[in-house]
């Protein structure tokens, strides 16, 4: 069976996916996407339902979004999921949101109902619930420090982070403007002073050595939310001398092997995490999206060997 498809694919769908046994009903859309673990997460959630129909990856580029997701209702596609870099854009395609999605900005899962198209995001909650698994701590406990504050995991984390209360939130981006802007509209959920002075509950600062060095020794957990060590050559997220063992490292990618960061963050002796757990609950929360039923969270967490 064909594993990836294009819009092209789409666009002549009656021949080069329809008959495909079991149908292709929901997808992954990304690029790139070749890395995506999300076929055999919901394909044995799929199976463990028998429900008739198979999850494949779509490469589709950022300028083939909406003619891609607008093909769907007429294919008799259930739903898909989104990845880099079609997140935020999607959020603006779509014809509705839900209140979780409509305040992030972004969205991962698409759901058909009819010939609509409603967003969704279920990142947040999926990484709430992936933090819970791995390390035993609720975020409402935690000091974040969040790199990649300016995509959209990252803007999902961080309201995550908002809604339910943490002990304070640092955000980080490339282009700090975004991070600003985040911080901006986060301030209501921080109206408190619980951290004493002079460290504030909400910040954003550069990404720059003395800002972050200055932050780390109030900080319990660090979220990397960029693609900063998906490739070998990446450069490094943190210098590793800046990491200690009092630190929470969450690498939300979930490459094989150790990332450069999770290396680090074992060698400083701190406690670390890729980003399968997320990846797990925010697919276990899409299926619910699509089906109204619980999902099988056994099969696919064995699916991913987590």
């Amino acid at each position: 069976m064909q594993e990836s498809y294009t819009l092209g694919d789409l666009q002549n769908w009656e021949a080069n996916g329809a008959r495909a046994d079991p149908p292709v009903r929901l997808g992954v859309f990304g690029d790139p996407v070749a890395h995506s673990l999300s076929p055999q997460l919901q394909n044995a959630a799929l199976k463990s339902r028998e429900l008739n129909m198979r999850y494949a990856r779509f490469q589709i580029a950022a300028d083939e979004l909406e003619t891609a997701l607008r093909l769907l209702p007429s294919l008799g596609f259930v739903g898909v999921n989104l990845t880099i870099p079609h997140k935020i854009a999607g959020a603006k395609v779509v014809d509705g949101l839900d209140d979780f999605a409509r305040k992030v900005g972004a969205i991962n899962t698409v759901r058909i109902d009819g010939d609509k198209l409603i967003g969704s995001n279920t990142d947040g909650p999926g990484f709430a619930h992936g933090i819970r698994s791995e390390f035993s701590v609720d975020l409402r406990d935690l000091r974040v420090l969040l790199l990649g504050a300016g995509g959209g995991a990252g803007r999902a984390i961080a309201m995550q982070c908002a809604v339910e209360g943490c002990e304070r939130l640092v955000l980080v981006n490339r282009t700090s403007a975004k991070a600003q802007q985040l911080a901006a509209e986060l301030k209501p959920f921080f109206v408190d002073t619980r951290v004493s002075a002079p460290v504030r509950r909400l910040e954003a600062v550069p990404w720059e050595e003395r800002a972050l060095r200055t932050q780390i020794a109030n900080i319990d957990l660090v979220v990397n939310a960029t693609s900063l060590g998906l490739k070998r050559s990446d450069p490094p997220v943190l210098p590793a001398a800046w990491l200690a063992p009092h630190l929470v490292i969450y690498d939300t990618i979930y490459a094989p092997g150790r990332t450069a960061l999770l290396s680090a963050a074992a060698d400083a002796g701190a406690r670390g995490a890729n980003g399968l757990s997320m990846l797990l609950h925010q697919g276990a929360l899409s299926f619910e999206a699509w089906f109204e039923r619980e999902a099988p969270l056994a099969a696919m967490r064995a699916a991913l060997g987590v």
